[in-house]
């Protein structure tokens, strides 16, 4: 299942929120060369450009659809066709942003460093992720995978492994003049019930339980999955619903 930016967006104001966040925490400072990793449709490249709007911004992210809106939406920013997991610079950069893309890759105990060695000195890694494996919208679409008829095709998918503040504090440490994390769990409010907590999911969390699927077993394993998410989210008489969304955020300073 393919990456698709109109789906992404459905929920860009929210989404942009932790990202503001995130780089209002970046230190001040000479900023010339910063990239956004896994840009997606330059919501946070955006973001990035207002708080460094003298410097050279480029955005890089592995899905077309997602470039073409982020080429749309600025296009005098440099955005290029890219797998984080490959990324090799040849030069570095005073600031790496990476919003809500590396919990996709495996192997954070390589990555991360590899990161920061791509830093200039004093350059800065600002990264979220998301830290929500056993929220319900997560547990659920697991138990559903499992139990359905589709077992044999995603019962068995998991999302890459994902780890605590004190993994990466202790692994960038000795790498970092200074380590900053926090844990952070907005509460989305979204409009039309358990659908929009579905839609939200959609491109994003449940792209590898779908991506397998006929468009006859998607269509059935999302209204198994809808239901239950009924139950686990009940909206108010509006229609209006809470998505609570925790957020791991790190900024390390090399």
């Amino acid at each position: 299942m393919s990456w698709s930016a109109q789906q992404y967006t459905l929920f860009e104001r929210e989404r942009t929120r932790p990202v503001h966040d995130l780089v209002a925490a970046i230190p001040n400072g000479a900023v010339q060369r910063a990239v956004d990793l896994g840009c997606g449709p330059g919501n946070s490249t955006e973001v990035l450009l207002q708080r460094f709007p003298l410097a050279h911004i480029s955005g890089t992210d592995n899905a077309e659809d997602m470039l073409e809106a982020a080429r749309r939406r600025l296009p005098a920013v440099t955005f290029e066709r890219s797998d984080i997991a490959t990324w090799n610079p040849a030069s570095r950069y005073d600031v790496i942003l990476a919003n809500t893309s590396l919990q996709w890759l495996p192997d954070h105990a390589t990555l991360y460093p590899h990161l920061v060695s791509k830093l200039t000195e004093g350059g800065t890694l600002a990264v979220q992720t998301p830290d929500n494996l056993e929220e319900p919208a997560h547990r659920l679409a697991r138990d559903v995978a499992a139990h359905g008829p589709w077992q044999a095709k995603i019962g068995a998918v998991q999302h890459p492994q994902r780890h605590d503040a004190r993994f990466y504090f202790t692994l960038l440490r000795p790498l970092c003049r200074q380590v900053d994390l926090w844990r952070t769990t907005y509460f989305h409010v979204l409009q039309g019930g358990p659908s929009a907590i579905v839609a939200w999911f959609k491109s994003t969390a449940l792209r590898p339980f779908l991506g397998p699927l006929s468009e006859d077993e998607q269509n059935a394993f999302l209204r198994a999955y809808t239901e239950a998410i009924a139950q686990a989210y009940p909206a108010e008489a509006d229609g209006t619903v809470l998505l609570p969304f925790p957020r791991l955020f790190l900024v390390a300073t090399r």
